[in-house]
């Protein structure tokens, strides 16, 4: 009598198949199409999109997804051929996913409901393929709850406010501009421009989230690197984001004084998040990686010597046999 092949994450019996049709498909009408949210207008999902804008500091909200979906498939490469089994403690994740959307539906708060994926999607894989699969797959589900936009999260930004308003005073002194900082508002000393404020836009808050977002991808799909340096890298976000946009609030400062002031008020505002913050700051956390990961040409690497046995090699010298 033959074994019966061992569960892979694409070989399962055709009614295990059927089982997750029927539940993926539950979970996707209770968050598309389900409109118990904003008096009654829109789903979980609408409402999601539509809180991705500028006033939420979310506007990058719509690349969580796809980058979770990615981390999911880097997850699956390494599952393809494992031996996987099902456990019926996935069923605990899957009852506490389904309690989060009936209390997403009683209360109306769609952020309860898009909350409850994570814990929806995780149950599912535990009890059709397993822990082995389901440690592997959490980090990227739980990963959809930066997507939400957290309440009074904007509150956040006065201190980030007053400390991009220092930064950019100083940074501009360094470059010979010489500034008079008034709270937030920054003007020319020698009244060469106007004062300019740095308001809640400029403090670097939205930059920071989409940062964090890419910084802790990158941290999970680095799985070569120990877990207290992909955790560093991850948090790197938070000083390279201050640091970045201190540096493009000051060039906008640079501009005014030496270039133009219209120019720097409104065509380098806009565009310096782009083409300055971003790619120096991305530069920054290839740079950490690089260091993290002893790949940097400067970074000499342990060099491991292996001792041979040269037993044999002795006792030819000594005259004895082999």
């Amino acid at each position: 009598m033959k074994n019966a092949p061992h569960k892979t994450l694409l070989r399962l019996p055709s009614s295990d198949w059927v089982g997750i049709s029927v539940y993926l498909t539950l979970t996707v009408l209770f968050l598309f199409f389900y409109p118990g949210y904003v008096e009654g207008s829109q789903s979980a999902v609408e409402w999601l999109n539509s809180a991705w804008n500028p006033e939420t500091d979310y506007e990058h909200g719509w690349m969580i997804p796809l980058l979770s979906a990615y981390m999911v498939c880097h997850a699956a490469k390494e599952l393809k051929e494992s031996p996987l089994q099902g456990s019926l403690h996935g069923l605990w994740a899957v009852a506490l996913g389904a309690l989060l959307c009936l209390l997403a539906a009683r209360t109306q708060q769609p952020r309860i409901a898009i909350g409850a994926t994570p814990f929806l999607l995780t149950g599912l894989v535990w009890c059709y393929w397993g822990k082995q699969a389901m440690l592997k797959c959490a980090f990227p589900f739980f990963f959809l709850w930066m997507a939400i936009p957290l309440p009074g999260f904007q509150q956040a930004t006065v201190s980030l406010q007053l400390l991009s308003a220092h930064a950019a005073h100083w940074g501009a002194g360094i470059c010979g501009v010489e500034t008079i900082l008034q709270g937030t508002n920054i003007s020319s000393a020698d009244g060469n421009w106007d004062a300019y404020n740095i308001v809640g836009g400029c403090s670097g808050i939205r930059s920071l989230m989409a940062l964090l977002m890419i910084s802790v991808a990158w941290a999970y799909l680095a799985d070569k690197l120990a877990l207290w340096k992909r955790a560093l890298l991850a948090l790197s976000a938070i000083p390279l984001s201050i640091v970045g946009n201190a540096f493009r609030v000051a060039s906008i400062f640079v501009c005014a004084e030496y270039i133009n002031p219209a120019f720097a008020g409104k065509t380098w505002h806009d565009w310096s998040g782009l083409i300055f913050f971003f790619p120096a700051t991305l530069i920054g956390l290839m740079l950490l990686h690089g260091i993290l990961a002893g790949e940097l040409p400067f970074i000499k690497k342990r060099k491991v010597v292996v001792r041979k046995n040269n037993t044999a090699a002795e006792a030819t010298q000594k005259g004895d046999p082999a």
